[in-house]
């Protein structure tokens, strides 16, 4: 073999050892990369157990010690807390921070922060974040004590509950419900002749959602306490006294007319008389005879602007009360009479009424009706949580002929909850309508419903609960 051979060989050798080791590195970086991968992946996921071991250990603390956010301490957290395996001793630590949400001096939820390490990597952490209280009727689109149709028109967004029966001709996302296995639908709900029904039933979207019997959601429970919710509001919120007097015609329809002015402030009126209109009562309370209606504001003086306490967000009005504007923070407005007179009082909205940021709430709760004005704006916005406690939420019928400004109207759009203890609608379909020039009698044409989640997981104080039980009403990874 002569030297030139010798020396190509070489150089080969070279050349292929040098790949060789190129390769074997990369390769060798490649496993080494994988392995701190893996290794880094397990370690975070057993860093997002112990945090969500955390949050379970204070989910059963506080169902043995509600009232306590110390951990049995006596003093600010955070607290170290040792997560044990009882087989393979101390598996890392969660560190919890704990805060409770209060209004009107009262816990309203709990935050709970949850970091999570294992012993192994205590470089690795996991954090987890949720709060814990009972579930609210802010849970829902619509409550309602009493069968229902919603037409084909309606969009309804978030779970539709009904104890009694449920026609459900529009479009869902969400669980629709009734506590009936069956029902009669009569010619009000649509049904010539009457026939007995599932309990859900209709040409309404997403049927595999439809689910009945389920149980009652007990209106009894979810009713407001008027005369604790007075004492409170008379010490740390504000309160207005009865204005009205005797239990009919105008002098019982008077009341307050407060405007939400979108910083945090309320401007109140007097409203010392009403014009009445014939209309047909949406409750039913006239068994479909025109009555005389007290909705349309006659007289109002202005008595002054008020700040909501920051710390207690409630308005007591012992009166009727009509209501819009523009909601800056967490509110709570009561309209009822305590003691009774024998007259409970309705809440009446006249105008558009909405939120400046998300974070904002209205919870509306009135002892009798929520009525939509017969001089509502003709599209219509309602941000907020309406509690008709007795009565029913919706718009009286108003006939095309006699009240063309006040019958027929466009888009309803409301974002939050109706809880109704009567028959709900703002919209009437009868014979009349082929006088009107519009396929509908009076109301909205076209209504849209969507549950508010913000309020779901943070409603306003005294928003009626669903459940004496504690859960976790939202949960995230930080």
């Amino acid at each position: 073999m002569t030297t030139s051979h010798r020396g190509s060989i070489m150089l080969l050798a070279l050349v292929f050892g040098a790949i060789f080791l190129t390769v074997f590195s990369g390769l060798s970086g490649y496993v080494l990369s994988e392995n701190n991968f893996e290794i880094n992946k397990q370690a975070q996921g057993q860093a997002l157990a112990i945090a969500e071991a955390g949050l379970e250990y204070y989910r059963w603390h506080l169902a043995h010690f509600p009232n306590d956010l110390q951990d049995g301490t006596g003093h600010a957290g955070p607290y170290v807390i040792p997560y044990d395996d009882p087989q393979g001793g101390q598996v890392g630590t969660y560190t919890l921070d704990i805060v409770g949400n209060q209004s009107c001096g009262q816990t309203t939820s709990i935050n709970i922060k949850s970091t999570g390490i294992p012993v192994d990597y205590p470089n690795v952490s996991q954090v987890l974040i949720a709060r814990y209280a009972k579930p609210t009727v802010a849970q829902y689109s619509y409550v309602i004590n009493a069968s229902v149709w919603a037409g084909p028109d309606r969009i309804i967004n978030g779970p539709y509950h009904s104890n009694g029966g449920v026609r459900m001709d529009g479009t869902t996302n969400a669980p629709v419900t009734s506590s009936l296995s069956s029902w009669t639908c009569t010619g009000s709900f649509g049904c010539t002749p009457n026939k007995s029904v599932k309990g859900v039933f209709g040409g309404g979207s997403n049927k595999n959602l439809w689910k009945y019997p389920t149980p009652q959601v007990d209106f009894n429970a979810i009713s407001a306490n008027f005369s604790s919710l007075k004492s409170i509001a008379q010490v740390q919120g504000l309160y207005f006294p009865r204005i009205s007097s005797g239990n009919s015609g105008s002098s019982a329809h008077k009341g307050y007319h407060i405007t939400f002015n979108g910083n945090g402030t309320i401007t109140v009126r007097k409203v010392e008389s009403t014009k009445w209109l014939e209309s047909v009562p949406i409750d039913g309370s006239s068994n479909g005879y025109f009555v005389r209606d007290y909705t349309l504001i006659g007289k109002q003086t202005l008595i002054g602007t008020y700040a909501v306490p920051s710390n207690c967000g409630l308005i007591y009005i012992g009166d009727n009360v009509w209501v819009d504007g523009t909601v800056a923070h967490k509110v709570t407005l009561v309209s009822a009479i305590v003691p009774s007179t024998g007259v409970k009082t309705n809440a009446i909205l006249d105008g558009n009424i909405t939120y400046t940021t998300p974070s904002a709430g209205l919870t509306l709760i009135a002892q009798n009706n929520v009525l939509i004005a017969p001089n509502s704006p003709y599209d219509m916005a309602l941000d907020g949580i309406f509690i008709a406690q007795s009565g029913a939420f919706g718009r009286n019928y108003y006939s095309c002929n006699r009240y063309p400004n006040y019958s027929q109207k466009g888009t309803l759009t409301m974002f939050g909850s109706v809880v109704s203890n009567k028959r709900t609608g703002t919209k009437w379909s009868n014979g009349a309508a082929l006088y009107c020039g519009k396929p509908y009698a009076s109301g909205y044409a076209q209504r849209s419903n969507s549950f508010d989640r913000a309020q779901f997981s943070n409603p306003p104080p005294f928003t009626p609960d669903t459940s004496s039980n504690y859960q976790f009403v939202s949960w995230r990874q930080e």
